[in-house]
């Protein structure tokens, strides 16, 4: 009887991905499966993703943890059950990472000779919003003059290694009291990017400080009403984010990105939040906050704090995004410079709330303050625009009912 044997490639994780690394198996060499059932975690430089079972059977594992390999290479083989309905295809099908769309859509009024220019369907939907069309986009791109930053981020996102770097040096020799584990590959590419700001941007961080009173107040009050109401809890994270949305709203400039020679202005607000995983640090972006309450916020939040710590975060939900958030506050951080998150051009730090002595009202009091930074790319917001973006986001905190522009409800603002 002829035994059919399914190999178990490697699916990509998306564009310019060339490698991935194996981190972990989450069945014994041996094993029997069943189909689409897990069976491996995958690392690559811009997410993790699990491989499934195409179908029930017995499994021969052929890449070890840790182990980088190319995309498309065999990991494992499963030798079919008896009966099993082997697809035409040995092949895994595309995780939902994979958020591809090559198919033209109708509207798309573009020329045969372009066609092997294709954009994403996030890009197209941001391109959308800002009023244009693919063909509008792609003729730019036809006459649009590219720069030193252009090819830089070509280079980058390409991975094309270079000779010279493939000699690495002599493995560490570990001694007695050491332990060597393989660096991710998210961690890796989370390491180049940040150097990467630091040698290609002219950051700067400008500070200020929140009392916290009217917010804790607030939260205090409301957070049990809130929690029945929709299911989830009232956090700090929900407001700044809202906060932010409205001063983007004021500021614009303070989303805008250099893309080239250019400046690229939005006229949304699709903010990313900073998520510490045990893989390294993501970003989920909520999309469009300025249409958001901050009900909506607040699930989104939580929805893709869930999905990152899980390790269920798609690849769609990192991209884009045209500001970041980070809480150092929440491991206790008093003060900190963020780095950018890049192509964004500013980042806002939160940090532990602390009592201190402040004046009020001509005497000394203790309040509960936070240190706020924001970090800011030079090239794009002079030092005005950074200030009052910041002070604006103080406003708001410090008034949380101006977040409700319409009038100021507790009840409405919450919807409660």
């Amino acid at each position: 009887m002829m035994l059919n044997v399914i190999d178990i490639v490697v699916p990509s994780p998306g564009e310019s991905v060339s490698e991935a690394q194996i981190a972990s198996w989450l069945i014994e060499n041996g094993a029997f499966v069943e189909k689409d059932n897990e069976i491996a975690e995958i690392d690559s430089e811009k997410a993790t993703l699990s491989i499934v079972a195409p179908v029930s059977g017995t499994i021969e594992i052929l890449a070890e943890v840790g182990k980088v390999v190319k995309i498309g290479a065999t990991v494992a083989r499963i030798t079919a059950a008896e009966g099993e309905n082997v697809p035409d295809k040995n092949a895994v099908a595309e995780p939902e990472l994979v958020a591809e769309n090559t198919t033209a859509s109708p509207n798309r009024n573009i020329q045969k000779e372009d066609e092997q220019l294709k954009l994403t369907p996030l890009a197209r939907n941001v391109l959308k919003g800002g009023g244009f069309t693919e063909a509008e986009f792609i003729s730019y791109l036809k006459k649009h003059r590219f720069g030193v930053a252009d090819v830089k981020d070509f280079i980058e996102n390409h991975n094309k290694p270079e000779p010279s770097k493939q000699k690495t040096a002599p493995a560490r020799i570990k001694t007695e009291g050491e332990m060597l584990e393989p660096m991710s590959m998210l961690r890796r590419k989370l390491a180049a990017r940040l150097v990467a700001v630091k040698n290609e941007t002219a950051m700067l961080t400008t500070f200020n400080e929140i009392d916290m009173s009217a917010i804790m107040a607030f939260r205090s009050e409301h957070k049990d009403a809130f929690l029945s109401k929709h299911g989830v809890k009232l956090s700090m994270m929900s407001f700044f984010t809202l906060a932010a949305s409205k001063a983007l709203s004021e500021f614009p400039q303070v989303a805008a990105q250099i893309h080239g020679d250019d400046i690229v202005k939005f006229n949304f607000n699709d903010i990313g939040i900073a998520v510490s995983t045990p893989k390294g640090l993501m970003v989920p972006v909520i999309r469009g906050v300025q249409t958001l309450s901050l009900v909506t916020v607040e699930k989104a939040i939580a929805a893709m704090a869930e999905k990152a710590r899980s390790g269920k975060i798609a690849l769609a939900d990192l991209q884009g995004g045209t500001f970041t958030i980070t809480n150092g506050g929440v491991f206790g951080s008093l003060l900190s410079t963020p780095i950018l998150n890049p192509p964004q051009s500013a980042i806002l730090g939160m940090h532990n709330i602390v009592e201190r002595p402040v004046v009020k009202n001509g005497a000394i009091v203790a309040a509960p303050m936070m240190y706020v930074a924001l970090s800011y790319d030079h090239r794009v917001i002079d030092g005005r625009e950074s200030v009052a973006f910041l002070l604006k986001i103080k406003e708001f905190i410090e008034n949380p009912l101006l977040l409700d522009s319409e009038n100021g409800s507790i009840t409405n603002l919450l919807e409660i």
